[in-house]
């Protein structure tokens, strides 16, 4: 999940609104610029059957022992900024247990029609079997922490080897149950090593795919051209693309390198949609008017 850097990104995207703000006023819309209430489009996901806002808000920055910097802005300020991301048009809420951010989702179900949002889990997978949460009552925690009954995506958290089809067999036997009763409707992975992905572009099993991709490989499995490769292979194969890291774990915000990582996202990579990790309101506007912006271009 994306991690940035709060006080530099506020900083760099507030010049940036600024003038935006300035050229709206202007009447200058017309050149390009997208007007603050512009809202993300839908995308199919691959063959899925799920039609997705092209932005995900993710929920897992710096996340882990169930909490993240999303969790840690508390339910008050979650809530409006998953308010605000659902009224700009980001209808697709990625969670995991890891972060701790089902319980936050419930709440914002109480003012947001489930049944409008795309919800993605994750389950980790990494603990030891026989002292271990069983796989389905984890799920049945998941359903009721989250206040759904179902799940839209559901991941297998963190691949790290290409042997995870073995390894991971009895999460797979037990999603693909609870895809069949209704409880999932899409199966996958989200990858941390290139042998991992290159198993999930090819395994009937997976419908969907998050990948770590962006333009300067920063904290990626390998280089922009491969990935994206094996990402062109799995897209073919009517698998579901979501990029992650697209702003390299943080690490790339400047204002210039926000706009490379959101053009290459957009125009020269094989994802469908993209999951960012925002923290704050202006990060999220500055996120949909950019991504509009540059779809138009």
């Amino acid at each position: 999940m994306e991690r940035i850097n709060r006080r530099k990104f506020i900083y760099n995207s507030a010049i940036g609104l600024s003038g935006y703000a300035a050229l709206t006023a202007a009447g200058m819309t017309s050149q390009g610029f997208i007007p603050a209430t512009a809202l993300v489009d839908k995308v199919k996901l691959g063959n899925t059957g799920l039609t997705i806002s092209r932005i995900a808000m993710g929920t897992g920055s710096i996340g882990g022992n169930h909490q993240s910097n999303q969790t840690r802005l508390g339910l008050p300020t979650f809530i409006k900024m998953a308010r605000h991301a659902y009224d700009r048009g980001i209808h697709f809420f990625d969670t995991a247990d890891s972060y701790g951010s089902y319980p936050f989702v419930k709440e914002v179900f109480k003012e947001i029609p489930r049944e409008k949002v795309t919800l993605l889990g994750k389950m980790w997978t990494y603990n030891d079997p026989a002292t271990s949460e069983p796989v389905d009552k984890a799920l049945d925690r998941f359903r009721s922490e989250s206040g759904s009954d179902y799940f839209d995506i559901m991941l297998l958290h963190c691949m790290t080897n290409g042997k995870w089809p073995e390894e991971k067999k009895r999460y797979i036997d037990y999603f693909s149950e609870a895809k069949q009763k209704g409880i999932i409707r899409a199966v996958g992975v989200s990858c941390h090593n290139i042998d991992a992905l290159k198993v999930a572009a090819d395994d009937p099993w997976v419908d969907v795919i998050l990948s770590r991709i962006n333009p300067f490989q920063s904290h990626m499995d390998g280089t922009p051209a491969e990935i994206n490769a094996i990402l062109g292979k799995a897209r073919n194969n009517g698998k579901g693309i979501i990029g992650m890291k697209i702003f390299g774990n943080g690490d790339k915000i400047l204002e210039n390198e926000r706009e490379e990582s959101i053009t290459f996202a957009l125009k020269k990579s094989n994802i469908h949609g993209m999951t960012l990790g925002m923290e704050s309101i202006a990060q999220m506007d500055d996120a949909v008017d950019r991504v509009m912006r540059i779809l138009k271009s």
